[in-house]
C-alpha cells in the first residue's frame, strides 16, 4: 500500500466525519422539532410528528439517499453526492433524535410538571425553565450511543456514489486487490472512530444510574 493510498484513505475519513458531523447537526435540529411536537398538547402537530417518525424510521436509508441523489436529479435538481447523503442522513437522524429526546422529556418527573403550573408558569417556560435542563441530561448517554450509528450508516453513501471510508477502501482494493489488508485497516478505522464514543455512553449510563436518574 503506498502513501498516495494512505493518504487518501485518510481523506475518506475525513468525508466520513464530515458527512456524520452534518447530518448529526441537521437531525440535532430538525429531531428537537419533532420531540417537542410529539410532546405537544396540539393533538394536529403529535400526529404529524408521529407520522414522519414513522414512515422515515421504516424507510432503509440506502433507499433515502435514492431517493435524495436520483429523485431530486428526475425532479431537475443536480445535486452533489455529498449534499443528497448530507439531507438523507440529516432526515434519519431527526426520526431518532427525535424519538430519543422525546422519552427523555416524557421521563421527567410528572411532579415537575406540576411544580411549574403551581408557579403559575406557561407551557414554554415550564418546557425551557424546568423539563428541557433535565431532560437534556437525561439524553445524553443515548444521544452519544446514537452518534455511533450515524457514523457506521454514513458508509451507505457508496450507494449513490459517494466516497467516504468504505467507498475509498473499496477503490483502493480495486487497485491493488488486497482486501484483507485494505478492510482490515478500515474497520480499524471505524473502530477507533466509535470505539471512544461507545465507551463514553455507557459511562455516562452508569453514572446516571449510580445518581439514580
Amino acid at each position: 500500500m503506498t502513501t498516495n493510498q494512505l493518504i487518501y484513505l485518510i481523506e475518506g475519513t475525513g468525508w466520513t466525519l464530515l458527512l456524520a458531523l452534518t447530518g448529526f447537526l441537521g437531525g440535532g435540529v430538525l429531531g428537537l422539532m419533532i420531540a417537542l411536537m410529539r410532546v405537544s398538547r396540539v393533538t394536529s402537530l403529535r400526529w404529524l410528528s408521529y407520522l414522519y417518525v414513522q414512515l422515515v424510521q421504516g424507510i432503509p436509508l440506502p433507499v433515502l439517499m435514492f431517493l435524495s441523489f436520483f429523485g431530486l436529479a428526475v425532479a431537475g435538481f443536480n445535486i452533489p453526492a455529498f449534499v443528497a447523503a448530507a439531507v438523507s442522513m440529516t432526515i434519519f437522524a431527526a426520526a431518532y433524535l427525535g424519538e430519543i429526546w422525546r422519552g427523555s422529556i416524557e421521563a421527567v418527573p410528572k411532579t415537575q410538571w406540576e411544580a411549574g403550573e403551581s408557579l403559575g408558569l406557561t407551557d414554554f417556560q415550564q418546557m425551557r425553565d424546568i423539563i428541557l435542563p433535565q431532560a437534556i441530561r437525561l439524553s445524553i448517554p443515548p444521544t452519544i450511543g446514537f452518534m455511533v450509528q450515524i457514523i457506521k450508516n454514513t458508509s451507505y453513501s457508496v450507494v449513490i456514489g459517494f466516497i467516504e471510508l468504505t467507498q475509498a477502501g473499496k477503490i483502493i482494493n480495486n487497485a491493488i486487490y488486497k482486501p484483507f489488508l485494505i478492510f482490515t485497516l478500515v474497520g480499524a478505522i471505524y473502530f477507533s472512530l466509535c470505539s471512544p464514543l461507545s465507551r463514553l455512553s455507557r459511562r455516562l449510563e452508569a453514572r446516571l444510574r449510580s445518581r439514580g436518574a
